[in-house]
């Protein structure tokens, strides 16, 4: 296939590391008539970077499609297949479809098309990053939605990542139907209510 009519996808996910809520992933084709300054990993992004960068690459990126998968498939197959799961479709949501994915890290997920993986590729391929601020972008956006119906554990402030906030309202109030309940701490912390 020609480079003129090639389109290369970056995709990356956000929120494999936390203790609650849903993996997110997306994927997008860049257009390469609009080029938009400032892309890179999303983690190295003020908040008020990512939300600007976000919309630029909504209004002018040739494709791009956010999926996620859920509490309930995190616990089912476990944060890494679910992670991939996201990211397939996420890339099977592309209208035009991509010919090639442009992974982040160091495995790709099941796809019809090709797909290559690059480590620190968030940071590397400007499709990738894209793609890793629109992942990030959307799942902040869901965790606020779950604080309001879970306000004890501050989520909207930590995204669900164990840090000592979470952790100490987890201990206080037990886990919420959002928390992932095979993540060390919370199965932990269920085991010792068994005990008791």
């Amino acid at each position: 296939m020609s480079d003129a009519i090639q389109r290369i996808c970056g995709v990356d996910e956000a929120g494999r590391g936390p203790l609650a809520g849903p993996v997110y992933a997306a994927a997008v084709i860049l257009d390469p008539a609009h080029p938009i300054p400032g892309l890179r990993d999303s983690k190295k992004l003020s908040a008020a970077q990512r939300q600007r960068l976000a919309v630029e690459i909504r209004a002018h990126a040739l494709a791009w499609h956010v999926a996620s998968a859920s509490v309930a498939e995190i616990e089912d197959i476990n944060i890494l297949h679910a992670s991939m799961l996201a990211m397939q479709r996420a890339v099977l949501g592309l209208t035009p479809a991509a010919t090639l994915a442009l992974i982040d890290g160091n495995r790709c997920p099941a796809l019809p098309i090709s797909a290559r993986a690059i480590v620190k590729g968030d940071d590397l391929e400007a499709c990738i990053s894209a793609a890793s601020i629109l992942a990030k972008t959307e799942r902040d956006e869901e965790m606020g939605r779950i604080a309001v119906k879970y306000p004890a554990y501050g989520f909207e402030r930590h995204a669900g990542y164990p840090v000592p906030e979470h952790l100490a309202a987890l201990a206080t109030h037990g886990p919420c139907p959002e928390h992932r309940r095979n993540f060390a701490p919370v199965k932990k912390l269920l085991q010792s209510t068994l005990i008791r």
